[in-house]
């Protein structure tokens, strides 16, 4: 059987002291010979195995369980839940010493070609900090007089395709932020 639960023992444990299931069906479902699991409703097998929950695993539901005991020739089906765990917060890589200089220098260059980015786009393309860019942006960064542009797709710290998306979002709420000037202006030109 492919699909085994996880600690199919364990399992096997708590199904024999908390259900009517049949031995077969109980062995067929924890990948186990039905002897074995006669062994661990004797007491033989399985002695000091603390006995899993199934359900509050996840692994099966009362209503599946419910049914195979209804049904001696019904098999235990496994819950395959899909789980969609998304990790919240992005974590932090580390970046070996010789490549720590590449995020200034790639900030210094995303000024300088992209000035309609904002801090924020350059900290998240880069990975840098909102201070060290705006440092940076008003040449006031510590080390201001070496540093040199360089590209951040060539760092490997971002892809092009990041770079365009943040031009383009910027490139909008900048042609956002004129229409929106735009009809001030006429508002203030009627009502005068």
């Amino acid at each position: 059987m492919t699909d085994k639960p996880f600690m199919p023992k364990a399992t096997a444990v708590w199904l024999v002291e908390n259900t009517k299931i049949s031995f077969k069906q109980i062995a067929a479902f924890c990948d186990l010979h039905e002897l074995e699991v006669k062994g661990i409703a004797d007491g033989d097998v399985a002695k000091g195995i603390k006995a899993y929950s199934p359900i509050l695993a996840g692994q099966l539901t009362r209503e599946e369980i419910e049914a195979s005991s209804k049904d001696i020739n019904r098999p235990l089906i496994l819950n395959k839940k899909v789980l969609d765990i998304k990790s919240e917060k992005k974590s932090n890589k580390y970046v070996p010493l010789s490549k720590r200089e590449d995020r200034p220098q790639a900030a210094l260059w995303l000024t300088r070609n992209y000035p309609q980015l904002s801090d924020g786009q350059i900290v998240k393309l880069v990975g840098s900090t909102k201070k060290t860019v705006e440092l940076i942006r008003n040449k006031r960064y510590w080390n201001s007089s070496s540093l040199s542009p360089k590209d951040p797709v060539v760092s490997s710290l971002c892809s092009q395709a990041d770079i365009k998306n943040a031009a383009d979002k910027a490139d909008r709420k900048t042609a956002r932020k004129k229409k929106e000037k735009e009809r001030k202006n006429k508002k203030l030109e009627s009502a005068s």
